[in-house]
């Protein structure tokens, strides 16, 4: 078992065939780890979180990049949500590329897809200037910076400036080891247009591992659609960094839909730049079992005439736990500002438990904040009511979850993403 050494980053490197630049970041950024103490409950932020049965020795790192031969993936995987033809996709197993086309439309435009050991390689340029610098930093925890010394796999995105990418992008992680740091950068620069799709998933195997980071980099005037449906097996540990940046006018509708691992803590991050930015955020899960699932958003207003609006649903069954903490910031200055948080969620089971914390911190005297949260169970006389038309308790159970979730569904702007999400809704009533 390789273990999170100085070594093993350097044979990581190695094996990647990386520039010196890039191997000289990881060994900073595994310097950063190596001095950051493992979190624990005594930390604010994971105050509701332990992670003293993770073992990280007992997974390590990734460095030989061995992924599995086999491509006995699921079939839900891969398929095209959008209702439009693909103009990019890219199919990794472990971390390592399988199957990769892009179109000869988005080629011309001279938008650049590919896989991130790729772009190290043949953008280092762009690389050097937006990889862990604009958006997630290695100095932002424990994981950030393991993250930073052993990352492996991932996507680059980049649409240049007002190129309108002439069709979505979709990007499949498959993990059949169960050790992946995979990275994700998308860049869109000013003006530019982009919908991507980004999909995480996993056998049921031996505990893994996912420590992954997601920068979302949109310039001024640009608009990204984004969507991240992570449906791990329950034997994943999920530790992941996430982080939007809007500039001036710009546009980011961001989807998370989480459904998987054993214990999740995801810091979620928008970031609005530039006055008149806008930005989306679009949360649903569903635990089961003993999952647990803690995510820590931040609605970062740092410029004045800008918008955000988050809405986290989730319905709990069995013993699972979710945590969700949410914080609105506006900075001195930052006036004429409209910022709105919810969480809500359906407990279906008694033994389940959901907590909720929402926050503002507003440093200017002209806003319009506001944030609420709920947590309630179905509501018999429902249940009642359908039944009572000779529908069978399953199905009403199915349509009344369906209900609640429907205010969320609503905002996702693709069919075929609503149609997923809510198949494996479905599955997880059971």
């Amino acid at each position: 078992m390789t273990a999170f050494t100085q070594d093993a980053v350097k044979k990581l490197s190695a094996t990647l065939n990386e520039p010196d630049w890039m191997l000289q970041f990881r060994l900073k950024a595994f310097e950063i780890y190596e001095n950051t103490p493992m979190p624990t409950t005594a930390n604010e932020a994971w105050r509701r979180t332990n992670i003293r049965r993770f073992k990280p020795e007992e997974i390590g790192p990734s460095v030989n990049g061995d992924a599995a031969t086999s491509w006995d993936i699921p079939d839900f995987l891969g398929k095209e949500l959008t209702g439009e033809e693909v103009g990019g996709s890219l199919l990794q197993i472990d971390g390592v590329t399988r199957q990769y086309e892009i179109s000869d439309a988005l080629k011309e435009q001279g938008v650049i897809f590919c896989d991130m050991h790729t772009a190290v390689s043949n953008h280092p340029d762009l690389l050097q200037k937006y990889f862990m610098t604009q958006g997630v930093k290695v100095t932002e925890g424990k994981f950030a910076a393991m993250h930073g010394a052993f990352w492996r796999g991932g996507t680059f995105l980049y649409v240049p400036k007002n190129v309108k990418a002439a069709a979505p992008l979709h990007s499949v992680l498959w993990s059949v080891n169960g050790k992946t740091f995979t990275h994700t950068l998308v860049v869109l620069d000013e003006g530019a247009e982009a919908i991507f799709m980004d999909e995480y998933a996993s056998a049921e195997e031996a505990a893994g591992l996912h420590n992954g980071v997601i920068e979302l980099l949109v310039g001024d005037n640009a608009n990204l659609i984004y969507a991240g449906l992570q449906d791990f097996g329950q034997n994943m540990w999920q530790f992941n960094h996430e982080r939007g940046r809007v500039g001036r006018d710009g546009k980011l509708d961001w989807v998370t839909s989480m459904m998987g691992t054993r214990l999740t803590k995801a810091f979620q991050t928008l970031e609005l730049d530039g006055q008149g930015a806008w930005g989306r955020m679009s949360g649903i899960f569903f635990t089961n079992g003993r999952q647990h699932l803690d995510l820590d958003t931040q609605q970062n207003h740092n410029a004045g005439d800008t918008v955000s609006d988050l809405l986290y649903k989730g319905a709990l069954r069995e013993k699972s736990r979710t945590v969700w903490q949410g914080m609105i910031k506006a900075l001195p200055g930052s006036q004429k500002i409209d910022g709105f948080q919810a969480n809500r969620n359906l407990m279906l089971d008694k033994t389940a438990r959901a907590d909720s914390i929402p926050g503002l911190e507003i440093e200017a005297d002209d806003v319009a904040c506001t944030h609420a949260s709920a947590i309630g169970q179905l509501d018999p006389e429902e249940i009642f009511y359908l039944m009572s038309r000779g529908i069978p308790r399953k199905t009403a159970v199915e349509m009344s979850v369906q209900g609640f979730f429907d205010p969320l569904m609503r905002r996702i702007p693709f069919e075929g993403i609503r149609n997923r999400i809510f198949d494996r809704i479905v599955e997880k009533i059971g």
